[in-house]
């Protein structure tokens, strides 16, 4: 997967792990549900470009758990009842 050139830009976000070994296709999940939960508006922008609002919505609603300022964002942005997400199921 190509990213773009603003993707370095998320690497503070992944502090935790090995930036440049991970997968953006294997682990796209991990990866969208730490810029949605820990990013700023900046980073939410990046996330969209390098996924798209398709895939970033089919795995946020996948999510085993998500914090409650996280979930109603998700909600209101996708227009997804709360109920939706396997968090809250």
């Amino acid at each position: 997967m190509n990213l773009p050139k603003q993707a370095k830009s998320l690497q503070s976000l992944f502090w935790d792990v090995t930036f440049d070994s991970i997968d953006w296709q294997k682990h796209a999940r991990f990866v969208i549900i730490r810029v949605v939960s820990r990013g700023n508006l900046q980073d939410w922008e990046t996330l969209k470009a390098i996924y798209g609002k398709n895939k970033i919505k089919q795995e946020v609603v996948r999510a085993r758990s998500l914090d409650p300022k996280t979930l109603a964002f998700l909600s209101v942005y996708f227009g997804i009842d709360k109920t939706s997400f396997r968090c809250c199921s």
